[in-house]
């Protein structure tokens, strides 16, 4: 007969899962909150609520785990890490844009997540907010075509024959490489493209409303990095008559009243970077050109460096949370 749940410890990816999860819940329900104070398209309105609602959800289901398991609850982000009656920061085409790229960061998250799961009710959890994620998405998608916002990958001719690799220069630089892109490497290309731009857009809106000149600066900086590797994937595009999406920094008010904490905003730049490391290794382990492989390696080393000062100033501030970690032996076995 099998155990039920309540008669298995959580595993280590269990409890970590669960503990990032409610945090970046958390974060999102503040910002969540936010937009909704200024929306004017209905359509996009009950988009940001659904989103709302399954956030909401996961704070609420994780929150019950942990009490269940005596396991201290994390703080997160509460209403006093946002001011609700502060001024419009962002457009509603900036909702949207931000939804497809919450929906889709559950995705890959989740789907990474659910192979390193053995306990029933986490695993249904995740396994829900994985269909929830893919529901989200599909809607958001649906929303931008109908709306004319969608910013569709380029296309590239249909293969009318089967061909095989004749020559090494297909995957090396320096021996008459070929120019053209595959499809796999248009596609990254595209994709991070489009995040370093939401990420420009975020930053210039943080950088407004920022309290210290500390986490004003690390904005700042975060745009001029995003708009460099975005130019340096739009080359690549260009260079091979393809077209590259636009930015939407324009879509940010002039406002800058205080509207999240300093405190969110840095937790929500370190999820955006951790996510960005792991689009670029996945680029990079897809791409087939030398040449792009050391351009994705050279800027995912700059994006590791800003996030190792991004975590020294929250941690200077105390605004960085201890994640839940394995037992020291060796601070057990010292003798005073």
């Amino acid at each position: 007969m099998a155990s039920t749940h309540e008669s298995i410890k959580l595993t280590a990816p269990e409890i970590s899962y669960l503990w990032t999860t409610y945090l970046t819940d958390s974060m999102s329900i503040c910002v969540l909150k936010y937009y909704l104070q200024h929306i004017d398209d209905p359509d996009i309105k009950e988009l940001l609520d659904h989103s709302l609602d399954l956030s909401t959800q996961h704070v609420e289901i994780i929150k019950g785990i942990f009490v269940q398991e005596e396991i201290a609850v994390p703080q997160g982000f509460t209403d006093q890490d946002v001011n609700l009656k502060a001024k419009r920061l962002f457009s509603d085409i900036f909702y949207l844009q931000y939804i497809k790229n919450m929906a889709s960061g559950g995705l890959a998250g989740y789907s990474r997540m659910l192979p390193n799961i053995y306990r029933n009710d986490v695993k249904s959890f995740y396994s829900k907010a994985l269909t929830s994620s893919i529901e989200l998405e599909k809607e958001v998608t649906m929303l931008l075509l109908e709306k004319g916002l969608a910013k569709r990958p380029p296309f590239i001719p249909y293969p009318n024959k089967v061909e095989f690799i004749k020559k090494q220069s297909f995957f090396l630089e320096g021996l008459g490489r070929r120019e053209a892109l595959s499809g796999t490497e248009v596609t990254h290309l595209h994709f991070n493209i489009e995040t370093n731009q939401l990420g420009a857009a975020i930053s210039t809106g943080f950088s407004q409303v920022a309290h210290t000149k500390q986490a004003r600066n690390y904005f700042i900086r975060g745009k001029e990095i995003a708009l460099k590797h975005a130019k340096v994937f739009r080359d690549y595009l260009e260079k091979n008559s393809l077209p590259a999406p636009a930015g939407i920094q324009q879509e940010v008010t002039e406002s800058t009243e205080y509207v999240f904490s300093d405190k969110l905003m840095m937790f929500h730049f370190s999820i955006m970077i951790y996510s960005g490391i792991g689009n670029y290794g996945i680029a990079i382990s897809e791409s087939q050109r030398s040449d792009l492989v050391i351009d994705y390696s050279r800027l995912n080393a700059e994006v590791l460096k800003y996030s190792e000062d991004g975590v020294n100033i929250m941690v200077a501030n105390e605004w960085l949370e201890q994640p839940p970690l394995s037992t020291d032996r060796q601070k057990l076995t010292k003798r005073k």
